[in-house]
């Protein structure tokens, strides 16, 4: 199945967002700010210029601006282009090929390009902690919360909210700084991490909390 070209749509408002059990609140001491999957091949499927794509790229940039005024530290996944029928294992089955290895395809959108010490890991499924050392790096830093953004919302950015709640780390899906194929997929990659294993909050709201712990 191939990724499908995508219509716009608006981003989620809040009062789309269900409220969940979980009561954390982002805390830049222990927070880290995890941006997925944000590659040109991903982005490119996505409407230039219009919501969700606008409105996407300027919630990340915001949060990547008050993480780096804060301290948290930022972390990046990407994955590899043209991987071995091996590596792709069952993606294969589902989604075909994939990304090419060229360059243009495999980096991040340029303007949220890594900055100088943000963590760049590669991963191989849906969730950015199978096969990588995620969770090991977080605990390295002694952070336990982890503040999810980027693409897709219902796919990778949902399968690494869920991870993280198996982890024991705190996750945060931002509603509006996620995207999808439809708004459909997105609103029930909302509606399950509120209800299952996330907090889910708006840009705005995950800045707020940041800002009244320091």
């Amino acid at each position: 199945m191939p990724i499908p070209t995508i219509a716009p749509y608006p981003m989620p408002t809040p009062a789309q967002l269900r409220p969940g059990p979980a009561a954390w609140r982002a805390d830049p001491r222990r927070a880290v700010l995890l941006i997925h999957d944000m590659q040109r091949y991903f982005v490119s499927f996505f409407p230039a210029g219009s919501s969700p794509t606008s409105h996407l790229l300027a919630n990340i940039g915001t949060l990547r601006g008050v993480a780096a005024a804060l301290g948290v530290p930022v972390v990046f996944t990407v994955q590899p282009g043209r991987m071995s029928r091996a590596d792709r294992g069952l993606l294969h089955d589902v989604w075909g090929e994939g990304m090419s290895d060229a360059t243009e395809a495999r980096g991040i959108v340029d303007e949220i390009a890594p900055a100088p010490g943000d963590l760049v890991v590669t991963k191989y499924r849906y969730s950015a902690f199978h096969r990588t050392g995620l969770a090991a790096d977080l605990a390295a830093m002694g952070r336990d919360q982890l503040v999810v953004c980027g693409v897709f919302a219902h796919i990778g950015c949902l399968l690494t909210a869920c991870d993280a709640y198996s982890h024991d780390i705190q996750p945060f899906l931002v509603a509006d700084a996620v995207a999808d194929f439809t708004a459909e997929d997105h609103l029930m990659a909302l509606d399950y991490a509120a209800r299952r294993c996330a907090v889910t909050a708006t840009t705005q709201d995950v800045v707020t909390a940041l800002r009244a712990a320091r």
